[in-house]
């Protein structure tokens, strides 16, 4: 294949389905290396489910944290975009008059 073909695409493109999915690779990634940590901590400590359970939120809790930025920035990316996009049009249409 062309190089140019798997280039990331633009950042005026916004997120494509390829990125989306890689978030709900690593939200379920924090997931399951959370839970390995709280269950290797039961063990090292003698409790019983406590620090696995306490792993699984955090986990959770950091892939929402990671979700919403990364969606949070694209859209602010796609603002900006319609708003240049809108002043460029305005532009143009004022010199057309």
């Amino acid at each position: 294949m062309d190089d140019e073909k798997r280039s990331r695409p633009s950042p005026s493109q916004g997120l494509s389905g390829a990125d989306f999915a890689g978030v709900g690779i690593q939200f379920a990634v924090a997931i399951v290396v959370f839970l390995f940590a709280g269950q290797w901590l039961d063990n090292r400590l003698g409790f019983n489910g406590l620090f696995t359970i306490v792993g699984v939120f955090v986990g959770a809790a950091a892939a929402f944290y990671n979700m919403y930025r990364k969606i949070n920035a694209a859209q602010k990316r796609d603002d900006e975009e319609r708003r240049a996009r809108g002043e460029r049009e305005a532009g143009s249409g004022k010199r057309e008059q």
